[in-house]
């Protein structure tokens, strides 16, 4: 009897996990809603401002941020091969990358997904000084919109990677509920850099 109750209690789903999966299934219609503006609009105002308006965009620039957004969710998974050994730092020197922990992944996705947040910034930059604003017109709007709530989710997570990193440097010992929160911090991570995938195919690919 006790075996049996031992093991319901270890094949349990965690809760945290599973209420961030729910949770990031309602983020999942919020931005289905976004992309149902950004294509409604589209059909609404017609091709010639969509042409005019598209021609103001840097590609591979933006081609570079979403690689490196990208690859940010690799390092992030590092992360999480280290916190499911509860390794939670280095055990070798800094340079030896094949003995990093999950301070050092997550370090590393944090500073990969800022220059992704800076490439943004400086995007917006550039093509408010060409005439494109919030303001300027239709596509304006839900461009700004659609990748602006994305920027917004994508620095709530370099938030969250920061959290876990400091309650993992404070802590004694790196515990089964520290590696389930980082665990569940990937999950959102790679949420946001599929739907960012999604977002640059829509809007910079298909013009």
């Amino acid at each position: 009897m006790s075996s049996a109750v031992a093991h319901h209690k270890i094949s349990r789903p965690n809760a945290v996990a599973v209420g961030t999966i729910v949770w990031l299934s309602s983020e999942l219609m919020f931005f289905a809603a976004l992309f149902a503006m950004y294509f409604t609009t589209r059909a609404v105002q017609g091709p010639t401002i969509w042409s005019e308006s598209t021609e103001m965009l840097n590609i591979p620039f933006a081609a570079v941020n979403t690689t490196v957004l990208v690859l940010s969710s690799v390092t992030c998974q590092f992360g999480v091969f280290a916190a499911e050994r509860f390794q939670n730092h280095r055990t070798g020197k800094l340079f030896q990358i094949n003995k990093w922990g999950m301070r050092e992944w997550f370090a590393l996705t944090f500073l990969m997904g800022s220059f992704f947040i800076a490439g943004q910034v400086y995007e917006y930059a550039m093509l408010v000084s060409e005439g494109l604003a919030l303001s300027t017109n239709a596509y304006g709007s839900v461009f700004y919109i659609a990748t602006g709530f994305h920027g917004l989710h994508v620095t709530g997570g370099l938030i969250a990677f920061l959290i876990v990193m400091v309650r993992v440097a404070k802590a004694r010992r790196f515990t089964h509920q520290q590696a389930t929160t980082a665990i569940v911090v990937s999950y959102y991570w790679h949420f946001v850099d599929v739907v960012w995938i999604a977002l640059f195919a829509a809007i910079y690919l298909i013009k």
